[in-house]
């Protein structure tokens, strides 16, 4: 037997657990920076391997060292990455497993990237002998909240790391399939809330003595769709978007203020940085002109994924080994406007996103990420496991 096909039949013994891992978790589910049972029993498995653990990393986090039997000094470093957080949504599969925490959901995949990283662990101690360098494994807290990966790096969790790779599984990605692309992956992050500040009066009785916030916030929601389709290239996809807007108390008075909460996407920190100073110039001049004033307030959330030529290389011909040539997908269909905090341990080292299909709709496997009915197919899970432990042994050799 090659291997490759040692390799792929260690996987196949590992499925059930792994399986019995996600759907334990998935039954289980914890919001970001409360994973505490999910972390403790990450701990604990790394731990039954032989493996040095470190808890309490950004609070929740977990991160374990596997040491190459075969390193020499100056022997390299790989990290590779899991998230470990639910979301607070109401689950409605009708499923064995389903949450049995009402509010609270792994909506996202993050069960499945932990059970998945588990079974690398397994997989690449067994060849602990083998291996010429370290691989780190982080379980990473808070993704849905945009806030684990920075206190993870902070902590030194990258420290001593030469590269790192991770997954993402993805409901309407088919199964099967991989998705690894050099450079921009997924979109940056941010929230901007703006206020406007107007003048208070009777809607009827004499408006024009009043400043109508409302009515600047209507061309300011306008005017910011501009920044795409006059100051953003069409080669440069980025997308703004005013998802609420907060104002007054009664259908005939004009209000005092107006508040406007949104988001920004960009695939690029220069674009990303240009948006962010033009939606507050935008909004503040308007509301100038208009004779009323408006505060900028930009939320800092991530930068976007950003893969490494080189990274991605070892990564895509690991998927080309695990699902064949034809399978692996490196166009522009693989980016998104999703983004993933991911992006901070990317600017640290260098590294590779990828995505994994999970899609199969005979399953109910196809609804979106953050639905209340999302689910994956299991059978993707193996995928997953394979690509990551080949492009690791690779990255050492």
């Amino acid at each position: 037997m090659s291997e490759s096909d040692h390799l792929k039949s260690d996987i196949d013994e590992l499925v059930p657990d792994m399986v019995a891992m996600r759907r334990d978790l998935h039954e289980h589910p914890e919001l970001a920076f409360e994973e505490v049972r999910t972390s403790g029993i990450v701990a604990q498995r790394l731990r039954t391997m032989g493996l040095e653990v470190q808890t309490g990393i950004a609070k929740t986090g977990v991160v374990s060292l596997l040491r190459g039997g075969a390193s020499k000094p100056g022997a390299k470093t790989i990290a590779i990455r899991a998230d470990m957080d639910a979301l607070p949504i109401h689950e409605l599969n009708e499923i064995d497993y389903r949450s049995t925490v009402n509010g609270k959901m792994h909506a996202c995949g993050h069960d499945g990237h932990t059970s998945i990283l588990l079974a690398v662990a397994d997989i690449l101690n067994k060849r602990r002998a083998e291996l010429t360098g370290n691989v780190k494994f982080v379980f990473q807290p808070a993704e849905e909240r945009i806030g684990g990966a920075k206190p993870m790096i902070k902590e030194g969790a990258m420290q001593g790391v030469d590269g790192i790779i991770g997954l993402h599984l993805i409901s309407d990605y088919s199964l099967d399939h991989v998705g690894v692309r050099a450079g921009p992956l997924f979109a940056s992050a941010d929230r901007f809330i703006l206020t406007v500040k107007g003048k208070g009066g009777h809607a009827a009785i004499m408006p024009e003595r009043s400043v109508d916030p409302i009515v600047i916030s209507a061309y300011i929601v306008t005017a910011l769709q501009t920044l795409i389709s006059r100051e953003t290239s069409p080669f440069s996809p980025a997308v703004i978007t005013i998802g609420k807007i907060q104002a007054g108390t009664a259908f005939n008075i004009i209000p005092e203020s107006a508040e406007m909460d949104g988001t920004l996407r960009a695939f690029s920190a220069e674009h990303r940085s240009k948006l962010v100073r033009r939606i507050g110039e935008v909004a503040k001049g308007i509301a100038t002109a208009m004779g009323g004033s408006c505060e900028a307030e930009v939320i800092d959330g991530c930068p976007p994924c950003v893969n490494d030529t080189k990274m991605t290389e070892i990564v895509r011909k690991a998927a080309i080994a695990a699902v064949g040539e034809k399978a692996v997908d490196d166009s522009e269909e693989v980016m998104s406007t999703g983004s993933d905090d991911m992006a901070c341990f990317l600017e640290a080292v260098p590294g590779c996103y990828f995505i994994v299909g999970a899609k199969n709709e005979e399953k109910g496997a196809h609804y979106p990420h953050h639905h209340p009915r999302f689910n994956i197919d299991e059978d993707a899970l193996p995928i997953g496991v394979e690509v990551l432990a080949r492009a690791a042994m690779d990255f050492l050799k």
